[in-house]
């Protein structure tokens, strides 16, 4: 799954109201971020590169995987897949989200 295809999975799977209440970003490295600010309502998910509440940094490829359900974000962070960056309770509640 490419950049677009990840946004529109998590914008999806954010919906109007995902009752997260921060802002997150994916940040994909050279392939791109994707930021969902989850504070207003409706949430909305860009592909600006903003500061965030919480950052997870990964692969595309482990983003789409964890999209797909391929890959368990626990498992993930426990491998070394993913990095959280900043409050790791956003990052905890996303599970319930993804």
């Amino acid at each position: 799954m490419d950049l677009q295809g990840c946004t529109d999975a998590i914008r999806a799977k954010v919906g109007d109201d995902s009752g997260l209440n921060a802002l997150l970003k994916f940040d994909c490295g050279n392939d791109g971020v994707v930021f969902v600010e989850a504070v207003t309502v409706p949430n909305k998910v860009s592909n600006d590169n903003l500061d965030a509440t919480c950052t997870v940094t990964l692969a595309l490829e482990s983003l789409s995987a964890m999209l797909t359900g391929e890959l368990n974000p626990v498992n993930g962070f426990m491998s070394g897949k993913l990095k959280v960056t900043g409050d790791m309770s956003v990052a905890m509640r996303l599970q319930k989200v993804l």
